[in-house]
């Protein structure tokens, strides 16, 4: 086996008690706050403390039968999230459950914030809900413009353990939270469960400067950890990465969670990049073994092509052909799904009416 080596050599982080109070007061600038200064100093020094002594899990237990270290302390918060996943995953193999389908909405406007007008990616999120319910499916929505319309969701950013060690990426994801460095709220432990317990995930998304809408992006880095993660992190004893890289080393077998799930996918654009994107998430999904519903539940294109935003929402209502494509995507998701229950296969946009057949 070749020899562990982990590198180290970056520039420090670590603050100093000055900077570190600067930054924690920026949070309570609202001058409501001023009468609490004394109680705020109290928490400033018990939060230097958890930061100074790297608290990043104060809570914590043994992890018990099951697990590679049962006397291991582990993170109470990430035992709640796996139990959370295997709740998830009893739902989605319990045939006497109705099969879940996943709408994700990839686009962060909302009316709730800045932009004051709902998404259009909302409104075809919802044109579609009522085809999965009326042929049976129970319907979960995912609305990432929840990250930067409503207090306290966050999906932090990935810290790519995996390029240290797939080992050291723990399923589900054990970065965070963080609390000795602020990072709490997040997101994800309720996110996981979703993609666990759906037979088929929907994906409407729009285009941002050629790439996927930051929200979306974040889940996608975060979700690495389905593909090949390890559900044991006692087996490197938090993130030790010389363990991590010990046992990667002797074989890894690269688990994929979520594989054999079905996806559709919807990207728009008003000029660029819609195509590009399709592809590049195509290729995400197929890499984490979903299986794609077919090329009627693949489909990319442009609402308004180069009019001005302010018209957007009518150009949508005008433009029937596409609204069709959606629907298209949700009835070819959905008959994939079923076919796959009942052990057929069979293209599952057999019999679909393409509006832009060119």
């Amino acid at each position: 086996m070749p020899q562990i080596d982990v590198r180290k050599g970056m520039s420090p982080v670590k603050l100093s008690r000055e900077e570190f109070e600067k930054r924690y007061r920026s949070r309570f600038i609202d001058p409501v706050f001023s009468p609490l200064d004394r109680e705020l100093s109290a928490i400033v020094d018990a939060a230097w403390d958890a930061y100074t002594n790297s608290r990043k899990s104060p809570l914590t237990r043994k992890a018990g039968p099951g697990f590679a270290d049962p006397d291991y302390e582990i993170s109470v918060d990430w035992l709640a999230a796996r139990e959370a996943i295997l709740a998830a995953q009893c739902r989605h193999d319990d045939a006497g459950e109705k099969p879940r389908i996943l709408l994700i909405n990839g686009s962060s406007r909302s009316e709730h914030t800045c932009p004051g007008e709902m998404s259009k990616t909302w409104r075809l999120i919802k044109s579609v809900e009522p085809i999965f319910e009326e042929t049976g499916f129970a319907v979960d929505i995912l609305d990432l413009s929840r990250l930067a319309s409503e207090f306290g969701k966050q999906i932090h950013p990935c810290k790519s353990c995996v390029s240290t060690s797939m080992a050291l990426c723990h399923w589900p994801c054990s970065c965070y939270p963080n609390y000795s460095l602020g990072q709490v709220d997040d997101w994800m432990n309720e996110i996981y469960p979703l993609w666990v317990a759906a037979y088929g995930i929907m994906i409407v998304t729009p285009v941002n400067w050629y790439h996927a809408p930051t929200a979306l992006k974040a889940m996608i880095d975060r979700l690495v950890c389905a593909d090949g993660g390890n559900p044991d992190p006692t087996s490197t004893h938090g993130k030790k990465p010389d363990e991590a890289k010990g046992l990667e080393l002797k074989g890894w077998p690269y688990p994929r969670h979520l594989a054999g799930r079905h996806f559709g996918l919807v990207t728009h654009g008003d000029s660029v990049g819609a195509e590009t994107l399709r592809r590049s998430l195509v290729d995400w999904l197929t890499d984490m073994s979903l299986i794609s519903a077919g090329r009627s539940a693949e489909t990319d294109g442009y609402i308004g092509y180069m009019q001005p935003y302010a018209t957007a929402h009518e150009a949508l209502d005008e433009d029937r052909a596409f609204q069709e494509e959606v629907l298209n995507v949700a009835r070819a998701l959905g008959r994939a799904v079923s076919l796959h229950q009942a052990g057929k296969y069979e293209e599952p946009g057999k019999g679909l009416i393409d509006p832009q057949p060119k």
